[in-house]
C-alpha cells in the first residue's frame, strides 16, 4: 500500500518534521524507512559535493558515497537502483535554503542508472552513480524545473554556481517547433544586474510580479534560433514593451546597444561576486 505523507507539492518541512513524518533517519541524502516502505531522496543544493542536475524535467541525482568510487552494494544506492522492482516508494525533496526541505512528491526512475565522473570529498576524481528521476505529479514540464519562488531566494554566489552547473551543452528538443533550453538561474542573475530597470529604455519595470520582484523579461541579443548562446554576455533584461519592440522592429541601433549592455553584464556580475567573497573572508 502506498504511503501518503499528506503533503502538497511545494510544502516546506524542517529536518525533524521530515524524519518524524517518514519515520526515517535524520542524516544523509538517501533515507530508507522500512516502517513506511519509502526511500526519501534529498537533493541538497546547499552542499557542493553532489552535482544533481535537472534536464528536461528529469533530475539526474547523484548516489550516496562521499569518498572513492560509489558502489551499489551495502547502501541505499541498491535500494534506488532496484526501486522499480522492490516496491519501495521514492519521495523527493529539494533543499535551497539550509534546513528547509521542499517536497517535490513521489518520483520514479525513468531511465537506466548510469555511471559518471565527479570529484569526491577529498577532491579526487571518482565514479558515481547517477539516477534519472522524474516526479509523478501533474505539473507542466516547465514546473518540474527549479521553481521561480525558490530561485529568487538564492544568493548571488549560489546563482552563479547553479548556473554553471545547469548550463552545459543542451541540444534543442523537437516537438511541433524547436524548443531551446533557457537557464533559469541566468535569467535571475540578469534581472538582479538590471536592478528593476529595463536595460534598453532605462525605465522602471512596469509592475511587481507574484514573487514580489520587478517584472522584466529575459532577451537573448543574438537569438538562440540564430545560434546565440544562453550565456550572461548574450542576455539582457527588458520591459515587455521593449522586448516586443526588439522582436518586431529588430532595429540595428537597439541591437548594438544591447550587445554592449550584455557584454557589461558579465563584468558587473564578476565584480559583484568578487566583492561578496572579499566581504565573506573578512567576517
Amino acid at each position: 500500500m502506498s504511503f501518503n505523507p499528506g503533503l502538497e507539492i511545494g510544502a516546506e518541512l524542517t529536518n525533524s518534521e521530515l524524519c518524524e513524518l517518514f519515520h526515517c533517519g535524520n542524516m544523509g541524502g538517501m533515507r530508507r524507512s522500512k516502517r513506511t516502505n519509502t526511500l526519501v531522496i534529498i537533493s541538497d543544493d546547499t552542499k557542493d559535493l553532489y552535482r544533481d542536475v535537472w534536464r528536461d524535467g528529469i533530475l539526474h541525482y547523484t548516489g550516496m558515497g562521499k569518498v572513492g568510487d560509489q558502489v551499489l552494494e551495502g547502501n541505499q544506492n541498491r535500494t534506488l537502483y532496484y526501486s522499480e522492482d522492490n516496491g519501495v516508494e521514492i519521495h523527493l525533496f529539494e533543499v535551497f535554503d539550509k534546513g528547509v526541505y521542499t517536497y517535490r512528491g513521489i518520483a520514479r526512475l525513468v531511465d537506466k542508472p548510469y555511471e559518471a565522473f565527479q570529484q569526491d570529498d577529498q577532491g579526487n576524481m571518482r565514479k558515481v552513480w547517477i539516477f534519472p528521476l522524474k516526479p509523478l505529479n501533474t505539473w507542466p514540464e516547465e514546473q518540474t524545473e527549479p521553481l521561480e519562488k525558490d530561485i529568487v531566494r538564492l544568493s548571488n554566489q549560489d546563482l552563479d554556481r547553479r548556473s554553471k552547473r545547469s548550463h552545459g551543452k543542451r541540444a534543442p528538443r523537437i516537438t511541433e517547433s524547436m524548443i531551446y533550453y533557457r537557464d533559469p538561474y541566468l535569467k535571475e542573475i540578469v534581472r538582479r544586474i538590471a536592478d528593476g530597470k529595463c536595460q534598453l529604455c532605462g525605465m522602471a519595470a512596469p509592475f511587481i510580479d507574484r514573487n514580489n520582484e520587478p517584472y522584466l523579461e529575459e532577451h537573448h541579443v543574438q537569438w538562440l534560433a540564430d545560434g546565440g548562446e544562453d550565456t550572461i554576455d548574450n542576455v539582457v533584461a527588458l520591459c515587455p514593451n521593449c522586448h516586443r519592440k526588439i522582436h518586431i522592429l529588430k532595429a540595428p541601433t537597439d541591437v548594438l546597444i544591447l550587445e554592449r549592455v550584455a557584454e557589461a553584464n558579465r563584468r558587473k556580475f564578476d565584480r559583484l561576486i568578487s566583492y561578496e567573497k572579499k566581504i565573506a573572508r573578512l567576517k
